[in-house]
Order: C-alpha cells, then sequence, then structure tokens
C-alpha cells in the first residue's frame, strides 16, 4: 500500500510539473485562432510523418536486438518491437520508466536477465546522446549566426547561470555529499560480508554485473556496421519525420528548409527530454519559442505547429503502446495456462 501512494504521489508530481510547464508554454495563446490553424492543417503530411515515425521505432527495434545478441539470444523481432512500443508507453505514466519497462518486458518474453538488457539500453542512449551532439555541432556550424542566439538565450546561459550558483552558493551542500559519500564507501568496506547476504545488495550487485555485460555487448556485436546504419536510419527518420510537419502548415511553416527541420528535432528532442511524462509542456514551450525566436512566428503559430507535432506523435505511441500492451499480456496469459495444464 504505502508503495502505491508513493507511486501516485510521484505520478501527481510529474504530471502537475508537466502542467505548470504547458501553462507558461500556452500563456497569452490566442486559442480561437490556434483552432483555426489545427483545422485548415493538411494532416495528409501528418501521416506521412506517423509513417517515418513508426519506420524508426522498427529500426530501433532491430539495432536493439543488434545489442541483445552478445548476450547469447536472439529474441524474436516482434517481441522486442512490442517491448519497446510498452516501454514508451510506460513514459507517459513517470518520465524515464519505459527504459526499464521494457527491458522488463522482453526479459519475461524471451527468459533474458533483465539487469543485461538494461546494460544494453544503456548503450543505446549514448550513442543516442552522441548523435545528438553531432547534429547539434553539425547544425551550429551550419547555421551558427541563426541557431546559436537562441540555445545561448534559452538553454546555455540558464544552464551556466543554474550550475554557478550550485557550485559558488552551495559549497557546504557539496562538503556534505563528499562527506557522505565518504561514509557510504567506509560502511560498505566494513561490513561487507553481512551486505553480500543481503538480497538488496544481491540484487544492486547483480544489476551492477548485468550493466557491464550489457556495456560489453557494443565491443562484443558482429554486425557493427548494421547497428551503426539503423542508427543512421533513426536519425534521419526523425530528421525527416520532423521537416515533413512543416508543409502540413504551408502559410506559417512551408517556406522552412530541412535544416530548419533539424534544428526542431534538436530543440524538441531536448524538449522530450526534459523530466516530465512524454516531454508535455516542455516540448510545446521550447518548440514554440525555437519558431518564435528565429523564424519570427508568433506565440499562437508556433504553440500550434508543436501541438500538431507533439499530439500526433503522442496519439501513435499510445495505439502502438495499447496494441504492444494487449500482445504482452495476451501472450503472457497463454504461457501461464500451459504451465497449469
Amino acid at each position: 500500500m504505502k508503495k502505491s501512494i508513493r507511486q501516485i504521489i510521484q505520478f501527481v508530481l510529474f504530471l502537475a510539473a508537466g502542467l505548470l510547464l504547458l501553462y507558461f508554454a500556452f500563456r497569452g495563446i490566442n486559442f480561437s485562432e490556434m483552432k483555426q490553424h489545427l483545422l485548415s492543417a493538411k494532416y495528409s503530411w501528418i501521416g506521412l510523418s506517423l509513417i517515418l515515425a513508426v519506420f524508426a521505432h522498427l529500426s530501433r527495434a532491430r539495432r536493439w536486438s543488434l545489442l541483445v545478441e552478445p548476450l547469447s539470444h536472439r529474441p524474436g523481432f516482434l517481441n522486442t518491437f512490442t517491448s519497446l512500443m510498452f516501454g514508451y508507453l510506460a513514459n507517459y505514466a513517470f518520465p524515464r520508466i519505459g527504459e526499464v519497462t521494457r527491458c522488463v518486458a522482453l526479459g519475461k518474453k524471451e527468459n533474458i536477465p533483465v539487469e543485461s538488457l538494461i546494460g544494453t539500453v544503456i548503450v543505446e542512449r549514448a550513442i543516442d546522446f552522441i548523435s545528438m551532439l553531432i547534429i547539434l555541432v553539425i547544425l551550429l556550424f551550419a547555421r551558427f549566426e541563426k541557431f546559436w542566439t537562441f540555445f545561448k538565450e534559452y538553454i546555455f546561459i540558464p544552464i551556466g547561470e543554474k550550475l554557478e550558483g550550485l557550485v559558488v552558493n552551495s559549497w557546504y551542500v557539496w562538503a556534505v555529499l563528499i562527506f557522505l559519500l565518504f561514509a557510504f564507501v567506509v560502511v560498505i568496506y566494513l561490513y561487507r560480508k553481512k551486505l553480500a547476504s543481503n538480497q538488496i545488495a544481491q540484487k544492486i550487485t547483480g544489476l551492477y554485473h548485468g550493466t557491464v555485460t550489457g556495456l560489453k555487448s557494443v565491443f562484443t556485436m558482429k554486425r557493427k556496421w548494421e547497428f551503426l546504419f539503423h542508427t543512421l536510419i533513426i536519425w534521419t527518420s526523425y530528421a525527416f519525420m520532423t521537416w515533413v510537419i512543416v508543409f502540413a502548415m504551408p502559410d506559417i511553416t512551408g517556406n522552412l528548409t530541412f535544416g530548419d527541420g533539424i534544428f526542431l528535432l534538436v530543440i524538441g528532442s531536448l524538449g522530450m527530454a526534459a523530466p516530465v511524462q512524454a516531454g508535455i509542456g516542455a516540448f510545446h514551450w521550447i518548440v514554440s519559442r525555437g519558431l518564435h525566436f528565429v523564424y519570427g512566428l508568433d506565440l499562437t503559430e508556433g504553440i500550434a505547429f508543436a501541438t500538431l507535432q507533439h499530439e500526433s506523435q503522442t496519439l501513435l505511441v499510445l495505439l502502438l503502446g495499447l496494441l504492444s500492451l494487449v500482445y504482452l499480456f495476451a501472450g503472457r496469459k497463454r504461457r501461464e495456462a500451459k504451465i497449469q495444464d
């Protein structure tokens, strides 16, 4: 019961943060004008964007399978894909919990240690982070004057101020943290024999070893070139699925180039990485401000575009996630029935 209450509180807090960001994003917006923009949008382009998104999800599932194979397991593609989409669905409950959820789903479906699968997901996210940095650097070099001011004003300066305040004004906090870390290491060393038989400690140790095993999979992978190919396919699909939406509102964003679509992809990814359910609010705020600051669109036009992009992808994830949940749950029921027979 206590665990359920804690989860409910966490869900409400994350949702409240997202709704607060949503309020700031939509504050001052002309909703009648926004409604008109959404009704007049060319939804055939949204359909193309969703097809590209599905293609990216399929490629990501295959890339994940390549990371799992060095663990002496060859998961079925359908099981991998449905576990991935179920994980995306779980992100609508708690931010980033989908990374663990998909590992648990695939682990149960294919009888693979969850700890090792978590290691493969860590590799995935590291590769995605590096990919995003490469795209960001290329973007800034290609259109430095156009995009640098936005990143500086809305991202780098606010982050720098936060870090400066944390380091300069909170030295005593760092001192306490360092002391606690030192005390933790000493306790672990002194009671290492007793901890070795503790169930929680064993789970933590198992998670550590499983993570290391998963990380090693990238070096023992047989088809590294296929892995890199799918990484390229994933991000290319992301770029095109973002760009084609500009044609859904030709009077507002129809003149934006593919390079502009890359910019929207980068800032949209930053919004989705915010610690709120599926980037709710954060995505709308940063994309609308990017369109306003860089391209001179009014905030109502920017919010209409961000809403069209975010909510179309949300509906896709909800649909595929729910179908995946049904598939995974039905398969589990069938296995349990066979065991009982």
